[in-house]
């Protein structure tokens, strides 16, 4: 057991300028963080102890699922990174670690970088170590500080730049293995949010720069949160809005046929898709076709959409392009012949199409089937435009933001929409990073195989954060049992009363052998100031002894879920206390 006076919990009545969200006020009002710059959190003693727990319930889970715990470094020699498949976008968001002193300038390119993830780490030294398949499957995982050049850190822990993360991966010596570790990973992360109280949804994800052929993350329901589940809960379809798609274009969609010839019309200054759908044009969004040009490893390619579609970038990814972003007006006019809002991808039109890397169109302009694109020539468009006939199409894809309402893919019935925080994420990474670095095994008839893999994270501090902005009320944190920093709070209200001190020490000691983490209030302040903080810091079960109740011989029992003060004979109160608290522990 602690006792508050001699313990350090800095609480605070009014909350920093610069937290935007509830659980960023309540980690530094509750004393569990303090800033020490952009990104950068100092834990003290109450954070840590949360941490301690998550930290500790992940790894129970994940060697119950198999996986073998080791430590690697932070300080990564760049050409690991060089050699694998993502250091051109990966060093985007890395930190370098050069040498400080005024005798060395750092060279052009990094000699060191911290690292954000370890598959770059981790390969070569599987690759090193293990070579017969009589040594696969092998799972290995750390937990660990990672870093990432966040350029702008907000909410908290939830965006920093130094920040904790449980990392694993997996090596199999085929496809079928791998898809088992995927799954058993799955299940190990389905236990560890349920144990810790954490509601958790595991929605299918883009891979992003990771690469793989699938991914999930797991998502924890929050009104501020930093990404879209796009879901249906009758046919359980869940996905984040980068990886949704709908049922909006059917199966069996013929292709429209022409409804006349193509036809020029001047549209002098309309540059917007909004303009060309004002009078005198009114040409509705929905039959507009919208041409974007994009950058993709140095070459342009265009992407047609709907007028009324957003674009959902992250899935250009499929594209197989290491980095991609908007083309400038600069970039556009040479090929396209026209600046941006008079642009089409009509056959014939365009100036220069072999300079394009590729058109690719979203499926759902096949809805339009005659519709009105830019002509490229700056001031016109032009109208009957077939999707079969007229457009230079390479090939088509998903590439737009699936909306609420539109039917679901599994069902056919309206998805939902809410924000969530990501708190973990797992891939199947195939032999992208295996190929890379050469990490073969030899099977039984002697033939060498590269290994498949997967990788798995779950961001342990932001699901610390994440648990508090799901679980908060108007007066501080309610955490859940398994997690919380102190499980059991006995409030003093008479320091000085030695019948009630006794009586407080009996009750935490009855706490303590019950297996509860017991926090005794014992500082010289107004009870008011004594429950105020007690709500603030989120322990679960409070116990106050002292005052009136003392002179009733009783003592008052509270779980912070409820409002009902239980009140307890003297005589009871150290059986219904850990009677309490047993019950307490059983729950998931």
């Amino acid at each position: 057991m602690k006792f508050w006076s001699q313990y350090f919990i800095p609480t605070l009545k009014e909350s920093p300028a610069d937290a935007e969200i509830a659980s960023h006020k309540l980690l530094v009002r509750a004393g569990l963080v303090r800033k020490l710059g952009g990104g950068l959190y100092t834990y003290l003693p109450l954070g840590l102890r949360v941490m301690q727990k998550l930290t500790q319930i992940c790894r129970e889970e994940m060697e119950r699922a198999g996986a073998i715990e080791l430590w690697m470094p932070h300080v990564h020699p760049v050409e690991f990174w060089q050699q694998g498949p993502r250091w051109t976008a990966a060093r985007e968001i890395m930190f370098r670690a050069d040498s400080a002193g005024d005798s060395k300038r750092a060279p052009r390119e990094p000699e060191f970088v911290l690292g954000p993830t370890h598959e770059e780490i981790i390969t070569p030294l599987v690759k090193a170590e293990i070579t017969s398949y009589r040594d696969l499957p092998k799972n290995f995982f750390q937990i660990a500080t990672k870093f990432r050049n966040e350029i702008r850190p907000r909410y908290g822990l939830m965006r920093a730049k130094e920040f904790v993360m449980m990392d694993a991966y997996s090596f199999d010596a085929n496809d079928d293995g791998a898809t088992r570790n995927y799954h058993a990973m799955k299940a190990a992360y389905e236990a560890f949010f349920r144990r810790i109280g954490a509601q958790a949804i595991a929605v299918e994800a883009d891979t992003g720069v990771m690469g793989g052929s699938f991914s999930h993350e797991f998502m924890v329901p929050a009104e501020i949160g930093d990404d879209d589940v796009i879901y249906n809960e009758e046919s359980g379809y869940a996905a984040n809005r980068e990886k949704a798609t709908s049922a909006l274009v059917p199966k069996d969609l013929a292709d429209a046929a022409p409804t006349g010839a193509v036809e020029e019309f001047a549209t002098p200054g309309v540059l917007t898709i909004a303009a060309l759908a004002a009078a005198p044009y009114s040409v509705p969004a929905e039959q507009q076709f919208k041409t974007l040009i994009f950058m993709g490893d140095g070459k342009p390619f265009a992407v047609v959409l709907r007028g009324c579609d957003e674009l959902e970038e992250a899935k250009l990814g499929a594209l197989g392009f290491t980095l991609f972003r908007p083309a400038t007006p600069e970039e556009i006019e040479p090929v396209m012949g026209a600046k941006p809002g008079s642009l089409g991808a009509v056959k014939g039109t365009i100036k220069n199409p072999a300079a394009l890397a590729g058109i690719f169109a979203d499926h759902a302009i096949r809805l339009i089937g005659n519709g009105t694109t830019g002509a490229n020539k700056d001031g016109f468009h032009l109208r009957r435009v077939n999707v079969a006939r007229d457009l230079a199409l390479t090939k088509f894809g998903d590439f737009r933001r699936v909306r609420p309402g539109e039917p679901d893919p599994k069902s056919g019935q309206p998805l939902k929409s809410r924000r969530g925080i990501e708190v973990g994420h797992i891939f199947k990474l195939g032999t992208k990073y295996s190929e890379k670095f050469g990490a073969v095994y030899t099977d039984d008839q002697k033939q060498s195989n590269l290994m498949v893999m997967g990788c798995y994270g779950i961001g342990i501090g932001r699901t610390l954060q994440a648990i508090i902005e799901q679980s908060h009320d108007a007066d501080g944190i309610v955490w859940p049992w398994a997690v919380a920093p102190f499980q059991v709070l006995i409030c003093l209200l008479d320091p000085q009363d030695a019948e009630a001190a006794a009586m407080a020490k009996k009750l935490a000691t009855a706490a303590d052998r019950a297996g509860a983490d017991v926090l005794v209030d014992d500082r010289a302040e107004r009870p008011g100031v004594k429950f105020k903080d007690a709500d603030l810091i989120g322990v679960p079960l409070r116990v106050t002894v002292g005052g009136r109740g003392m002179k009733e011989g009783i003592v008052e029992m509270k779980w912070r879920t409820q409002k009902d003060v239980a009140k307890l004979p003297l005589a009871e109160a150290e059986a219904r206390l850990a009677a309490a608290i047993a019950e307490a522990a059983k729950q998931p």
